[in-house]
């Protein structure tokens, strides 16, 4: 169960499998079922990602996970094979602020904002954007357009 406990799966199924053929009813019952917990984390297979897309959206599961390193390097590919995707800067730009790049978040969210206006907007009201948008320079960069006309004198 140490094993197990410590997600160390490989060395931990040969010793439930031999624990499954044992006499007590009880504990091969529950030996069998963590050999199937075994089996099945170990045979999961990475996913194939072939396309800026499907990196796109295996980067937001991992988002949405807080795996917020393994994202941005997802992201990253994902950008790579499309730089003129806009909602892959914009990602790219929320897992980095999530992980704390500011610098790294306001550039992919300028890029996200020049390819398609439409992502500042997206930003302002983006629950993820909102735990780090506070803080500069991401904040002048999404709240300047509505700052620029608030200070705009009425004609």
């Amino acid at each position: 169960m140490n094993l197990f406990h410590k997600r160390d799966f490989r060395a931990a199924l040969p010793l439930f499998a031999e624990a499954a053929g044992g006499p007590n009813v009880s504990i091969a019952h529950t030996a069998k079922q963590h050999v199937r917990i075994c089996e099945q984390r170990l045979g999961t297979p990475a996913p194939e990602l072939h396309t800026a897309e499907d990196y796109y959206h295996y980067g937001i599961g991992l988002i949405a996970s807080r795996k917020l390193e393994e994202a941005a390097q997802v992201l990253r590919k994902a950008a790579e094979l499309d730089p003129r995707a806009g909602h892959v800067q914009y990602s790219l730009g929320i897992s980095l602020g999530l992980a704390g790049d500011l610098q790294g978040a306001a550039r992919h969210l300028g890029t996200a904002i020049q390819l398609d206006s439409k992502n500042r907007s997206i930003a302002r009201s983006d629950p993820d954007f909102l735990e780090f948008g506070r803080y500069s320079p991401v904040r002048e960069l999404v709240f300047l357009e509505k700052k620029e006309r608030d200070t705009q004198l009425p004609s």
